[in-house]
């Protein structure tokens, strides 16, 4: 047999890891059923018996004992004893009653409305086009805009995914400079809350849309004087009258194209002394190993669900340069975030 010198011999990890992957989807689909039923919400520290979890339920009581020791392999469970179960503290992030829950999250991206596209991932690859719009015949955020259950849940997943980027921007960004700031796309508030809590000179304004800004009053209700919530759509004009904008993770759900006309938009408003920060995952010019797997299969997510992409650093320099601005620096967020803070003067 005529084997290729420049490839290296798998060994038995190599193959092992393959095998984490394929049942990877698995493993996925196991805690996307342990947390619709609601498992996570049935432990506590202590352990109880899966036939009393099954009872809460309404669940067949042997399933509910195989799903239970699926989730204590996963570490998101543990059987102290035979038959009782105790929840990890990993497994405790899947309950709905923590201020930093990660249900709903998990919930929005293990959706059929989110997984379906990725079964038609190379058709994706083949074409270059969205296959969302294919399986659903509408694009996705037309699609959560006639299911306003989902709606509700993409903007709690969202709330829950801005958590950790809301503990360190506050205090990695220089916000001393500007007397105002709006979040364009800001959704629920729940980073402008925090910014506005570091920073208590500034004033605040949330755009969105009138869905993306429907539960604002809740997190922004500690700055009754300091924030005003202003509801239109980015694609026909932002309004004016802040010193700096800020837009996280709106610029990767969208190609090019609209993304320009987005930063066209801002560049009409953002004074001449003012900035736009945008606040993404960066990827670097190759594929080095330095940023997260994540990110990558955040770039396929995009491709298959919304037609956006995750971007290099010098693809976000040509972008922002189409859009009238250009970029001065790009900070990566301390850990736990795997966002960059991208500074951009208008030109």
């Amino acid at each position: 047999m005529t084997t290729n010198p420049t490839v290296p011999d798998a060994g038995v990890d190599d193959r092992r890891a393959i095998s984490a992957l394929v049942f990877g989807h698995m493993a996925a689909q196991t805690l996307a059923a342990a947390v619709r039923l609601g498992v996570p919400d049935r432990l506590d520290d202590t352990g109880r018996p899966a036939g009393d979890v099954a009872g809460d339920l309404g669940t067949d009581p042997a399933a509910t004992l195989r799903l239970l020791r699926a989730l204590a392999a996963l570490g998101l469970a543990g059987e102290p004893e035979p038959g009782i179960f105790a929840a990890t503290a990993r497994g405790a992030l899947l309950r709905r009653d923590r201020p930093d829950s990660l249900a709903a999250f998990v919930e929005m991206f293990l959706d059929p409305a989110m997984v379906a596209a990725w079964a038609k991932l190379d058709d994706s690859v083949r074409t270059g086009r969205t296959t969302f719009d294919e399986v659903f015949g509408v694009d996705f955020f037309g699609h959560l805009a006639a299911h306003p259950h989902l709606s509700r849940t993409f903007n709690a997943s969202m709330r829950q995914a801005t958590a950790a980027v809301s503990a360190v921007l506050p205090g990695a960004v220089d916000l001393r400079r500007f007397d105002s700031l709006m979040d364009v796309g800001g959704g629920d508030g729940t980073l402008l809350a925090s910014i506005l809590a570091g920073h208590p000179h500034l004033r605040g304004v949330l755009f969105d849309s009138a869905a993306g800004a429907a539960e604002s009053a809740i997190a922004l209700a500690d700055f009754p004087y300091r924030v005003e919530v202003v509801t239109g759509d980015f694609f026909v004009g932002v309004p004016g009258g802040c010193e700096a904008y800020l837009m996280k993770s709106i610029v990767h759900d969208w190609d090019d194209a609209a993304v320009t006309t987005i930063l066209r938009h801002l560049h009409a408003v953002v004074p001449d002394h003012g900035r736009l920060f945008v606040v993404e995952p960066v990827l670097p010019g190759t594929a080095d190993g330095s940023a997260h797997p994540i990110t990558y299969l955040s770039d396929l997510n995009m491709m298959v669900n919304v037609g956006g992409r995750e971007r290099t650093e010098e693809e976000f320099r040509a972008l922002l340069a189409a859009g009238g601005f250009e970029l001065v620096s790009a900070e990566p967020l301390p850990a736990p975030a795997v966002f960059t803070v991208l500074e951009a003067a208008p030109t």
